[in-house]
């Protein structure tokens, strides 16, 4: 009798243990469709992300100059579609006559000739301001792009006039409430043909002041993110998806995601069922590293259909 009972135990367990391999395992799946590609702030200027810290002016870091193109600006974007980019990231900030500008520091300094915030000046101000004025790769003997950033500073309205049909990635960069009503206004005249190609990402007040307003919007919060995914591992196996996840995007360290369950094609499948996005990022995630030498594609699963994060499309795509 014991050894019955013990016999339907280990049973039980052996069904348990193959629901669970055969509800995420990836043997099933062959290379499909190549993986796609999101540009950080179109191509932008790189630096080694190992010298950079929460506040480190990246524009006196750079590295020997490879291209021409500052970081959000119209042609920056441009060339990262042409070069094959699935969507664009950019970055926005709010202006002092409440127009969207694309910057990302949180000082006019680091970049630019102006001083202060963005928040300080009306969007013909900053327009005026030389983005270039900054850069530098041998600790200010010289400086590339000083004069040539004159006018290049954009708004988001240009943004969505130039490219009306692209998929793009909003990053908001200051943490006002104001901002995100800003930018509302803005989503709530789409279509909903256009706002699925609209994602937006920032701090969690702002993202949750979006949701409110939209259920279906492509949302992003750092903290959204852990939580939704701390649920997701707790009971994933079973191939439950916790709402946490739904209308989401997920941008995942490559060092990480390998534990989520049905990593990485079941696990894609899932989140494309709930109109969530996801991204890998290199290595641990810090400081927007990117998949940015054709050696480091290499990294990228096999068969992996996601979108992959990348500061040199440019490169990658060539």
């Amino acid at each position: 009798m014991k050894k019955k009972k013990r016999l339907i135990i280990a049973g039980a367990i052996i069904l348990i243990v193959f629901f669970i391999w055969i509800n995420n395992t990836n043997i099933f799946y062959s290379q499909r469709e190549k993986y796609k590609i999101l540009a950080h702030r179109g191509i932008a200027q790189t630096y080694d992300a190992s010298k950079a810290g929460w506040d480190t002016n990246t524009a006196e870091i750079i590295h020997e100059p490879e291209h021409s193109y500052l970081e959000n600006t119209i042609s920056s974007m441009q060339a990262a579609f042409d070069h094959g980019a699935d969507v664009v990231e950019f970055d926005v900030k709010r202006t002092k006559d409440s127009i969207l500008a694309l910057f990302h520091d949180s000082t006019l300094e680091y970049r630019t000739d102006g001083k202060g915030e963005v928040g300080d000046y009306t969007m013909d101000e900053l327009r005026k301001l030389d983005i270039g004025y900054g850069y530098t790769a041998d600790n200010g003997r010289t400086f590339p792009f000083r004069g040539k950033g004159v006018g290049l500073m954009p708004s988001i309205d240009e943004v969505f006039a130039v490219f009306p049909d692209k998929e793009l990635l909003i990053h908001v960069k200051d943490g006002n409430i104001e901002t995100y009503e800003v930018l509302w206004d803005y989503l709530s005249e789409m279509t909903e043909e256009r706002l699925a190609q609209i994602t937006v990402y920032g701090d969690d007040a702002g993202i949750e002041y979006l949701r409110n307003r939209s259920a279906s919007l492509r949302l992003l919060s750092v903290s959204m993110m852990k939580s939704a995914l701390f649920k997701y591992e707790l009971l994933g196996f079973t191939g439950y998806i916790p709402k946490e996840l739904h209308n989401m995007e997920l941008h995942l360290p490559l060092n990480y995601a390998r534990f989520l369950w049905g990593w990485p094609n079941k696990f894609i499948e899932r989140m494309e069922s709930v109109n969530t996005r996801v991204v890998i990022v290199a290595g641990d995630g810090e400081w927007s590293e990117g998949f940015d030498t054709k050696e480091s594609l290499s990294l990228i699963p096999y068969s992996y259909n996601g979108y992959v994060w990348t500061n040199r499309i440019d490169i990658i795509n060539k």
